[in-house]
């Protein structure tokens, strides 16, 4: 980028202001200081860059976002594409500052097509709400990240989000079957197709999802619906270790049964949990399943059965299904407040996200369990167990020097031991800035070099989210 003087910045800044504004209109900007602070950090808390133009735009259609990455491309000045700011690996931070391309004003559902099963949509829609949507007509997207209700489409197509249901029913990118992509010169693309099968060319639709808008700027998505199952209801099984929450999980797999989730607390987010939101949680306990059924009526009463009899025999000391509609979504905040609760035992909280094989959750649990020991931090193990995505939360205070150092040796270890398991970085938070340094640890050389020339291929100028994901 060329170097500018103190007034050659100044004057600069104040062209890109107006350019921005003739094509976005007044009303569409921020510049003042405090409001673009606003937009400077995600839950990851990566502050923003002083030293590069910054300024948050509103973007209303697919041509305006075109016409401002023409402008970025031209002054050579990133672009960072931001939905709700909710990713934990500092995926939408600005750390070379820029332009920040909000997209909650392209928060449109064009079509909910019950014949077809689709769906487009802007990518500003947030997760819940369609959901809710297409619930109306009988149909269900089952993509839930555990902060559905602010996630956007856009943030999930970028990491492609997963969240408790994906052990049944897969990830977002189970459920992309066409993007609207503006490149990072301003060129618009369409990438895959309104069909159920498409061969047709390479696979854009499937590398543009969880590529955290490093490769182009995703502005229209075309999602798969299914219908929505009849009936679902929610469990949960106490153990009195991890290891036999563990067994008891592959004990269900085996026997043919299919949840569509299979989560895991162990006993610290039991007891963080219940301090914040109580709904008797039994919170002596070393760990508890959280398993949900799907289907219809008598198929998920003889799956409850069946599961609960299963993980008696496998160590679970007490087995509680929600007794009514109201219980289960009351366990259900309480899982979803998992990472609100331990927030009240430090100023900060950082959620991580690895994956290993199933059969070596348990070798990950008391791994972490020993890294945060070594490393005196508070920890809390959490995850989807159902697919071996396990987040640990680790609450600390970013201020304290030696917490913070503490903190980012602990995480290497916790990648290098993810890694030795047979398992990787992460599972749906993705990579952002956070961890791209540490992709040598999953990856080697060649697939690295592989990837850089992919980059430079959608992005020669290196202009869309700098520093993410490589």
């Amino acid at each position: 980028m060329q170097i500018l003087t103190k007034q050659e910045y100044a004057t600069f800044d104040e062209k890109l202001t107006r350019d921005i504004i003739q094509i976005v209109g007044k009303d569409n900007v921020i510049t003042d200081i405090e409001g673009i602070y606003a937009y400077s950090f995600d839950c990851a808390h990566i502050p923003f860059s002083k030293k590069y133009p910054k300024i948050v735009v509103f973007p209303e259609n697919t041509m305006q976002v075109s016409e401002i990455a023409k402008l970025a491309n031209r002054y050579l000045i990133p672009i960072i594409p931001r939905g709700a700011g909710s990713n934990h690996a500092g995926g939408c931070a600005p750390v070379k500052g820029g332009i920040i391309l909000h997209f909650s004003k392209m928060n449109k559902i064009f079509e909910i097509n019950n014949e077809n099963l689709t769906c487009r949509v802007q990518p500003g829609v947030v997760v819940g709400e369609l959901q809710k949507e297409v619930q109306k007509i009988g149909l269900f997207f089952p993509p839930d990240p555990s902060n559905l209700a602010v996630s956007t489409i856009g943030g999930g197509i970028a990491l492609s989000s997963g969240g408790p249901r994906a052990f049944k029913y897969g990830t977002f990118k189970d459920y992309v079957i066409d993007l609207e992509v503006v490149m990072a010169d301003g060129t618009i693309i369409r990438t895959g197709a309104q069909t159920a099968k498409n061969v047709t060319g390479y696979n854009l639709t499937q590398l543009i999802t969880g590529s955290e808008g490093t490769l182009g700027i995703v502005t229209e998505a075309v999602l798969k619906l299914i219908p929505s199952p009849e009936y679902t209801n929610v469990m949960l099984a106490y153990f009195e270790s991890i290891e036999s929450a563990v067994n008891a999980v592959s004990a269900i797999i085996n026997n043919h049964m299919t949840p569509s989730v299979v989560d895991l607390l162990d006993k610290k987010t039991l007891q963080t949990i219940e301090d914040f939101y109580p709904v008797g949680l039994q919170t002596d306990k070393e760990a508890v399943l959280l398993i949900e059924t799907d289907g219809d009526i008598v198929s998920v009463e003889n799956q409850q059965n069946k599961i609960s009899d299963i993980c008696k025999k496998n160590g679970s000391t007490f087995v509680d299904c929600a007794r009514n509609e109201e219980h289960r979504l009351k366990i259900w905040t309480a899982r979803r407040s998992s990472f609100a609760a331990c927030a009240k035992l430090a100023p900060n909280v950082i959620t991580e996200d690895v994956v290993v094989p199933r059969s070596q959750i348990a070798a990950l649990a008391k791994g972490i369990i020993h890294i945060s020991e070594k490393y005196n931090l508070i920890t809390m193990i959490m995850g989807h167990i159902g697919d071996g995505n396990i987040h640990p939360n680790f609450a600390l205070d970013l201020r304290d020097e030696k917490q913070k150092h503490n903190f980012e040796s602990a995480k290497k270890e916790l990648f290098e031991l993810a890694v030795k398991l047979g398992g990787t970085l992460s599972g749906e938070h993705g990579i952002g800035c956070q961890k791209a340094n540490f992709l040598p640890i999953a990856l080697d050389k060649a697939t690295l070099q592989l990837m850089s020339q992919i980059k430079k291929v959608f992005d020669p100028n290196y202009i869309l989210n700098p520093e993410k994901m490589l």
